[in-house]
């Protein structure tokens, strides 16, 4: 019973404390909004009706009057930089920087915001100079992605290894999958120079640090053949099927050329054949046709790409089918196909995109960086059209 009225009395004086506490805050809050410029409530109110001219005009107008708002120049300079007026943005926080008075973490913040500025401005040589400045302070982080953003704009391919190297280290997350396209692309410029065995170095790496890469295997197999190892390369792009069955079809060409030109090419066309009933795709398709139709003819062409119409019912592969009655059609009939086949053709044209995943950025050709958002690896290797099928 002593303890039920303890707490019958203890209530009021609790409530009494919470009453005390609010009445402190709200004489607190209204004395520090009456402290503040008429101007920067007018500007939040342009701010909130978007109106974000008339909103610059009363924030500079308050950075004019009272140089001691830094917050306020902070929101000043983004606003200038969202609009693209890079320059008003970049005089905003130099001006910041400048000043003596200023405590060290709006120092930081500052060199921090010129730096993003330089970087939306494409000044990467200043904005890479800037972020450097940062990388061993509270910004390492953010610093790090920059600078990683302009290495890749750059092409800058080993100090973007660095950068993600450094991000991982900092606890900013895994960037395995960057790091192994990275070294895909160093290789890829080797390989242009024709330098095999320089490419394939890289690859070993890219494979170390990524063993799901589909890219190094690929590129592997085209390192072989520049060497001239045939059977080496072979053995290569068919490693792209053990890691991804749907990737096969982007080295389906590869594969069909080696095997012809080491005297295997029905090899070739079964081995291509047994990737297309695993995971269908248009392009794998268009290889298969091409081959079966020169080794076998156009009856046997025509029914490869008659029973896959019918597994997987597209726009494009009704495009392909009318490609081959063209070609087994009496004269007769031929004007008639051709016209039905030009239309269909049109609009499969349409549908022969890849699509990102990310951004859903859509391209002819298979992108392994997605030039509109740069993610890697953001692109299936299907068309539009099969995804939608699939889905």
């Amino acid at each position: 019973m002593e303890f039920e009225t303890w707490w019958l009395l203890a209530i009021p004086v609790f409530f009494g404390l919470g009453w005390v506490a609010a009445r402190v805050d709200i004489k607190q809050l209204v004395s520090e909004s009456r402290s503040l410029p008429r101007g920067y409530f007018r500007g939040l109110n342009f701010l909130l009706n978007e109106q974000p001219d008339k909103a610059i005009d009363a924030f500079i107008e308050i950075v004019t009057l009272d140089p001691e708002t830094i917050e306020l120049h902070f929101a000043l300079g983004n606003l200038f930089r969202r609009r693209g007026e890079i320059e008003r943005a970049v005089r905003v926080h130099q001006n910041l920087l400048a000043r003596p008075d200023l405590p060290d973490e709006y120092k930081l913040q500052s060199r921090y915001e010129l730096g993003q500025d330089y970087l939306k401005a494409g000044l990467l040589d200043r904005a890479e100079e800037t972020f450097n400045l940062l990388v061993d302070t509270q910004y390492g982080a953010q610093a790090r992605r920059a600078l990683l953003e302009i290495y890749q704009r750059e092409k800058e391919w080993m100090r973007a290894i660095e950068a993600a190297r450094g991000l991982q280290e900092s606890g900013a997350g895994a960037r395995q999958k960057e790091i192994a396209q990275f070294y895909c692309e160093l290789a890829q410029d080797e390989l242009v120079h024709t330098h095999p065995d320089a490419a394939l170095a890289l690859l070993e790496k890219a494979l170390a640090t990524d063993r799901s890469n589909v890219r190094a295997a690929m590129l592997i197999g085209d390192a072989c053949l520049a060497k001239g190892d045939t059977e080496a390369a072979l053995m290569a792009w068919r490693k792209v099927e053990q890691q991804s069955v749907p990737h096969a079809a982007l080295v389906a060409q590869r594969l069909m050329d080696g095997y012809r030109s080491v005297g295997r090419p029905q090899e070739g066309v079964n081995l291509l054949k047994n990737y297309l009933a695993e995971a269908p795709s248009i392009d794998l398709l268009e290889v298969v046709f091409k081959a079966v139709l020169e080794l076998d003819g156009v009856e046997a062409a025509n029914q490869l790409v008659s029973d896959e119409l019918r597994r997987t019912p597209t726009l494009l592969g009704l495009d392909k089918l009318l490609e081959a009655r063209m070609m087994e059609a009496p004269p007769e009939m031929r004007r008639e196909l051709s016209m039905v086949q030009n239309l269909v053709h049109g609009y499969a044209q349409k549908l022969a995109r890849y699509q990102c995943s990310q951004c859903g950025f859509k391209a002819r050709q298979f992108y392994w960086q997605c030039p509109g958002c740069s993610q890697w690896e953001s692109y299936p290797p299907r068309r539009t059209e099969e995804l939608n099928v699939m889905n």
